[in-house]
């Protein structure tokens, strides 16, 4: 991850040089404080672009050469009777994209106020770093934008205090999806379960307890699912355990669970050749997991916090796991093999149990990269939610209208999960193409027992995902800031 974009925050003043910005209403009313020469100037410039100052909209033009300024860039903030629905996040993204120009440049914002707030600042202050964010350490040549200096967005804000609290949470916020998103992004010869897990173990610097388990420990404890699916690669499947205690002593914790296949060829039932590159993302739900880790600890939450992710990778050996084999389970469930490629949710049956009965949690939420069903149904704009518990649902719904990083919830019936028994196991791994995204989240909900649990399928968000205001790259690191907004509105404290 490379960051390019330097943030300061500062009380207002008019910059001597350099680009000023100014966030602007659809009434275009301009802040008082801008000199009467650089106002004429941008309502001109305004006036034969026709902006109307719709939301996350833009113009740039050249400053008056007697104001020592650069640019004036505009930036639309929408309707100011919908002030309240400003997407601050955003704003950042578009500020950095106007403005991180590979130069050293003061940009210098103002409402209408002449300040934003120290949140509105922490959330633009977010997105602007995510924007910035770029994968090219394996590119052996830069580009010209690339090897320059980058630039410097000052937030000018009228509490620097309350500011730089926020912008510390923003950092930490930012750091957790940028983790993510280089996880999502690495190779797969360079990214394999070892490697993976030691970027778990990597949190312990931030006072995360982390317990790696290797394949003899995983056969002791009986996780022969998540073996099964790892038994065709040379790579050691690994179970990773992260632990962060800032809630109360003795408090009952709560889980994240990720899909952490670090590539997945469909194993015997292999995968057509088309875009099986893009197969090393199918640990996106684990790479959430740790990158939402570190942000919890970043920011030191006070809630205690189980992360535990399985790491495999799915081959097509001699050794592999075969369609019609039956594997026993974790739970003691025998589980019938019909593909090879529905791998995920046998990772994530055996952790999920273990999860269950070993640190008894207050709710289970995991993440897989888990069906191309879900595609189908949602395209990239929603993750799938499945639930057993109305509660939980409804908390990440609000966390995603919250974030932008919604979810929308998918049915689950008894007439679903009977089409997952097995003639001759207690459950098939597969039951075909029809309602695959919802029998795939019954095929999990028999291994969570009683304890609250969401399934979020983030086939469609995690990967390959729409580009956004704030993510330009091939892995979004969705998931993180949804999941933090649900720990902070709900389970701190």
């Amino acid at each position: 991850m490379v960051d390019r974009l330097s943030i300061e925050f500062k009380p207002f003043a008019l910059p001597a040089s350099g680009d000023l910005a100014l966030l602007v209403f659809d009434d275009l009313v301009l802040p008082e404080s801008v000199p009467a020469e650089v106002a004429e100037a941008v309502k001109r410039a305004l006036g034969i672009e026709q902006f109307k100052g719709k939301a996350l909209s833009f113009s740039h033009s050249l400053a008056p050469a007697s104001s020592g300024l650069d640019r004036i860039v505009v930036i639309g903030l929408g309707a100011r009777a919908e002030a309240d629905k400003i997407d601050w996040v955003s704003v950042g993204g578009v500020l950095a994209s106007r403005i991180a120009s590979g130069r050293p440049v003061a940009a210098l914002m103002a409402t209408d106020r002449g300040t934003i707030t120290a949140d509105q600042a922490g959330q633009v202050a977010l997105g602007a770093r995510l924007r910035d964010y770029q994968f090219d350490r394996y590119k052996s040549k830069k580009s010209d934008t690339d090897s320059k200096p980058g630039g410097v967005l000052a937030l000018h804000v009228a509490d620097t205090l309350k500011t730089k609290k926020a912008v510390k949470l923003a950092d930490a916020i930012a750091d957790g999806v940028c983790l993510a998103r280089d996880l999502v992004n690495e190779p797969p010869n360079v990214l394999g379960p070892e490697e993976f897990a030691a970027h778990a173990e990597a949190l312990s610097k931030l006072g995360v307890e982390v317990e790696v388990l290797g394949e003899k420990q995983l056969k002791r404890i009986g996780m022969r699912a998540l073996l099964g699916v790892g038994q065709g690669s040379h790579r050691e499947s690994k179970v990773a355990i992260m632990r962060w205690n800032g809630g109360k002593d003795g408090a009952q914790p709560v889980a994240f669970i990720g899909k952490g296949v670090v590539f997945d060829t469909g194993g015997i039932s292999i995968k057509p050749a088309g875009g099986m590159e893009d197969m090393k993302g199918d640990m996106a739900g684990a790479a959430c997991v740790v990158g939402l880790m570190h942000t919890l600890a970043a920011r030191k939450a006070k809630a205690n916090v189980i992360g535990a992710i399985g790491l495999v990778e799915n081959m097509p050996d001699g050794k592999a796991q075969r369609p019609g084999d039956i594997v026993t389970s974790l739970s003691g469930q025998t589980i019938e093999i019909i593909n090879t490629d529905a791998e995920g949710r046998l990772v994530l049956a055996d952790v999920l149990w273990y999860v269950q009965d070993k640190y008894k949690p207050q709710f289970m939420v995991n993440l897989a990269t888990l069906t191309g069903a879900i595609l189908v149904a949602l395209g990239k704009e929603n993750a799938g939610l499945f639930s057993n518990n109305d509660d939980l649902a409804a908390r990440l719904f609000e966390a995603g209208k919250t974030t932008g990083e919604t979810v929308w919830r998918m049915p689950m019936s008894a007439a679903y999960d009977k089409i997952i028994d097995s003639k001759f196991a207690d459950v098939k791994n597969s039951a075909g193409r029809d309602a695959g995204s919802i029998t795939a989240a019954h095929f999990l909900k028999r291994f969570v027992n009683d304890t609250p649990w969401a399934h979020l399928d983030i086939a469609g968000t995690a990967m390959g995902s729409p580009q956004t205001e704030i993510n330009k790259g091939w892995a979004s690191g969705w998931g993180v800031r949804l999941l933090n907004q649900l720990v902070t509105a709900h389970y701190e404290g």
